[in-house]
């Protein structure tokens, strides 16, 4: 009698125009997320767990927000320098055993100088057993409790080491956290200059090549690696709009550079927001079983505001998916069903369909009325059975 049913809608937004072709990267992964909306623009290869470089220190950085927020560390903790710390290679703080930092220097550190040394110090200060490699499995042990089931880590700092590994959306959702959950630390990001201590005149600028162009580009982090090729975890703001993009596996630094500033380009010029369904639409009508009206209203809980292509042909499909007859009584604001929205290259989005009325149970002769009419329905369809037997 309750039948599962759809009804294919159009809502369309009045624009004309060729659809948008998809962006050709050079990039070998990448990850291209809408901030405001949540949509993704750009998956390539998006889940292939990879070498990260210097981009996995973004996890370290989590976790040292993490702990200055539980209280677990301030910014004024000065922090030792091990000898393991000491002797790493690649971009450093040129950190000794005679020092002691403070994590606000140590992050500077890692986020402007991408110092692998002050990467370890903050490991080993966090680590449940004092050594980086046990800092590397908690790091893994939060990054699938954070939803990211695509990365492992063997060190800190992306130090190259077997089965150390992100995904490019991994780190697409770790950069979202980073914006969203940190915001008193975030403008850490945009610093294009650290000069510690003046220890390291040539290691003071920040590598990031999207900061300097006026373009909106505040973050987040690059790396390179021989295996890992060059990638860049990149974020920009131009007006109300910000997007989030991860590129890997890039040829040089310039080829970076480049592949970073069309991304960001192509996402702002291509997409506009569009409220594709107003607050309170009345979606369409559905049967009520027993009830005192023969249909109900069904509305959107919310309104539903996505990314579209700026040129955009046709409209936007929809599909009301409810289940009905609806019986009654149906109080109004009853979720009765949702609404699914199809915009081919996307995700498809869905919101609550309400009762947009309350309905109340029939009388008891209508329904008496409404049970003899099924019984009756029985007999017929019980009498054509046997009829084509």
């Amino acid at each position: 009698m309750f039948t599962r049913l759809s009804l294919a809608l159009t809502l369309f937004l009045g624009l004309l125009a060729a659809p948008l072709h998809a962006f050709e990267t050079q990039a070998s992964a990448a990850y291209v997320i809408d901030h405001n909306t949540g949509q993704v623009l750009l998956d390539v290869d998006a889940d292939v767990p990879l070498p990260p470089a210097s981009m996995s220190k973004l996890m370290t950085i989590n976790m040292v927000f993490e702990a200055l927020e539980d209280g677990r560390l301030t910014l004024d903790t000065m922090l030792p320098v091990s000898q393991e710390a000491m002797d790493y290679g690649g971009s450093t703080m040129f950190l000794t055993t005679r020092d002691r930092v403070s994590v606000e220097d140590l992050l500077r550190g890692v986020i402007v100088l991408s110092g692998n040394d002050a990467s370890a110090v903050l490991a080993e200060a966090l680590s449940p057993d004092g050594t980086e490699a046990g800092f590397a499995d908690l790091m893994t042990q939060r990054a699938r409790q954070l939803g990211m089931m695509n990365s492992t880590f063997r060190n800190s700092n992306g130090w190259p080491e077997l089965g150390h590994v992100m995904s490019v959306r991994d780190l697409g959702i770790l950069a979202q956290r980073l914006i969203t959950e940190f915001p008193q630390y975030y403008p850490y990001f945009a610093e294009t200059e650290f000069a510690f201590d003046g220890r390291a005149p040539d290691n003071r600028f920040n590598r990031n090549p999207l900061l300097a162009l006026g373009i909106g580009a505040d973050g987040l982090k690059t790396g390179h690696t021989e295996a890992a090729g060059y990638g860049l975890v990149g974020s920009a703001q131009q007006g109300d709009r910000r997007v989030t993009f991860v590129i890997a596996g890039l040829p040089s630094a310039e080829a970076r550079a480049r592949e970073a500033e069309r991304i960001v380009n192509w996402s702002f010029r291509q997409f506009a927001e569009r409220e594709v369904v107003a607050p309170g639409t009345l979606v369409t009508e559905a049967e009520v079983f027993l009830g005192n009206a023969a249909t109900v209203g069904l509305e959107t809980a919310a309104g539903v505001t996505m990314l579209l292509p700026a040129l955009i042909d046709d409209g936007v499909e929809a599909e009301a998916v409810f289940t009905g007859p609806i019986p009654a009584p149906i109080a109004e604001g009853q979720e009765l069903g949702y609404l699914v929205i199809r915009v081919e290259g996307f995700e498809d989005r869905t919101v609550p369909l309400l009762a947009a009325e309350s309905v109340g149970m029939a009388g008891f002769m209508d329904r008496l009325r409404t049970a003899a009419d099924q019984v009756m329905q029985m007999i017929r369809n019980g009498t054509d059975t046997l009829a084509a037997g």
